[in-house]
């Protein structure tokens, strides 16, 4: 059986058909060439038009089909990965009103503070596994307060992924995993949350219909399926956030096992059994993909860090001279250890929710006109990288989280050496490495919901590590002093905004 997935990431779309009976990639693609771009109309916020994610999608499917290596028309199921947290509206013709307002963007986090005061901060807590903050449904609350005539004319509120099945399959769902994501999910009552609804004054009628994760969203439509070279009528049988869906595509599946990934932002991914919470909202707490399957509790801890991969394109566009980041990665490995106290905080992507949504911004420290040069910003910002992720971590170890290995796919951040290193020396774990990436795994995700796979451990069985980044004892001490280091002037940047 061939299975379709497609990974709608901030930067481009992704699109991959896998064989189900070998697990083998059989064609990949992405569109566009170039990153897209991020709308900004004022500070703190973050904007990407929906149409052209399906602009997107659809050219990354047609690159596919063009490499001939397969029949399009054999594709039996869809599976799809997204961006998290981001807000979709569409009125009753099923129409964008807005445009999305996706996960970095900060300009809800006081209305989300609110609300957590309305409900009860323990309530929340207890109930919601996070506070109300900057998640999709606080996105939904500032469209009422701020634009009501659009709020107005909504008739659904979905994910980016559920947009675009819908725009597959003109079928709009969801599933308890996307709506823990955006805080409309009630972990007690195991429904929505009645309490989020009434805080913000939305009507239950404004959320999709909700599904089983691996079930049908819908069959694609045949005007859709003519254009695609798809054979109509196949469905959508997944769809979950990148992260969940990362984790996923790295068999991350059972208590104590972990997942990272290191594209425009930056995550540490851990499943759990337990029903818990950071008390700060540090870092959140999600239905997994697997949640309540087979009637087993599997949470997924998220400590996500807005600041990696886009802090190492904005190097590479400002400070490389346009040198790709395979030239960078060799640049900065010429460079010693702590890059001569040049430190980096790669906070530049809005609220930190690690920072307790704070906005601290990126920033370098130490800086000597007379040694530090181009292959030290370098260095410097991606160690500053992995130290953002240990600084995570730590925040995950007070909650109980504390791997022995870390799963990772052999893309992004993790292609650097000097990335991969530093973050295994600085936190002392080592990292597996694997070829597999988010559309890979969206594509057996399909073949689950599909029922093609028993279970979800069946999808992976082929699955081959290809690298093993271990801690180096004779380096683990100077990567500790410079984290640090790293961490002394953060705690002065966050006292400065107390």
């Amino acid at each position: 059986m061939l299975l379709l997935g497609l990974d709608l990431g901030t930067s481009s779309i992704k699109a991959s058909v896998v064989d189900g009976s070998t697990g083998k990639l059989l064609a990949s693609a992405q569109y566009p060439d170039t990153e897209n771009t991020i709308s900004s109309p004022q500070d703190g916020w973050a904007e990407q038009d929906p149409e052209m994610w399906w602009t997107c999608v659809q050219e990354a499917i047609q690159r596919c089909n063009s490499s001939g290596k397969y029949n399009p028309k054999d594709i039996q199921a869809v599976g799809i990965a997204y961006q998290m947290h981001g807000l979709v509206i569409v009125d009753r013709n099923l129409q964008v009103l807005r445009p999305s307002i996706i996960w970095c963007d900060s300009r809800a986090v006081e209305i989300g503070n609110k609300a957590f005061k309305k409900i009860g901060e323990e309530k929340s807590l207890a109930h919601l596994l996070n506070s109300p903050g900057n998640f999709t449904a606080s996105k939904l609350a500032w469209v009422k307060e701020n634009e009501p005539k659009i709020y107005g004319s909504i008739y659904k509120v979905m994910l980016p992924g559920d947009f675009i099945a819908m725009k597959l399959t003109d079928t709009i769902t969801t599933s308890n995993s996307a709506l823990s994501e955006g805080i409309f999910w009630d972990f007690q009552s195991n429904a929505v949350s009645e309490d989020v609804m009434k805080a913000y004054g939305f009507p239950s009628t404004i959320l999709p219909e909700i599904r089983p994760l691996f079930s049908s969203h819908g069959e694609v439509k045949s005007s859709i399926a003519d254009a695609l070279g798809l054979k109509a009528g196949i469905p959508v049988t997944y769809k979950a956030g990148d992260q969940p869906n990362n984790a996923l595509s790295l068999n991350v599946l059972d208590p104590g096992e972990v997942a990272a990934t290191a594209g425009t932002s930056g995550v540490i991914y851990s499943v759990s059994d337990k029903v818990s919470y950071d008390p700060k909202s540090r870092v959140n707490t999600f239905a997994h993909v697997n949640h309540e399957l087979n009637g087993l509790n599997r949470l997924g801890t998220l400590l996500c860090i807005n600041g990696t991969g886009i802090l190492n394109r904005w190097v590479r566009d400002n400070v490389a001279a346009g040198l790709s980041y395979q030239a960078m990665n060799t640049l900065a490995s010429k460079v010693k250890d702590g890059a001569d106290g040049l430190r980096i905080l790669p906070f530049g992507n809005g609220a930190e929710r690690v920072l307790e949504n704070k906005v601290v911004g990126a920033s370098f420290h130490g800086i000597n006109l007379n040694l530090h040069s181009n292959a030290h910003i370098i260095r410097a910002s991606q160690e500053g990288i992995a130290f953002s992720l240990k600084y995570g971590m730590d925040i995950m170890a007070e909650n109980g989280t504390s791997p022995s290995v870390i799963r990772a796919g052999k893309a992004n951040m993790f292609l650097s050496d000097v990335f991969s290193q530093a973050l295994v020396n600085v936190t002392g774990v080592g990292v597996e490495l694997y070829d597999t990436d988010g559309a890979k795994g969206a594509a057996l995700g399909a073949g689950i919901g599909v029922n093609y796979f028993s279970n979800p451990k069946d999808a992976f069985v082929n699955m081959e590590k290809i690298g093993v980044v271990e801690p180096e004892p004779n380096r683990v001490e100077a990567y500790q002093e410079s984290y640090q280091d790293w961490k002394r002037i953060l705690d002065e940047q966050i006292n400065e905004l107390k």
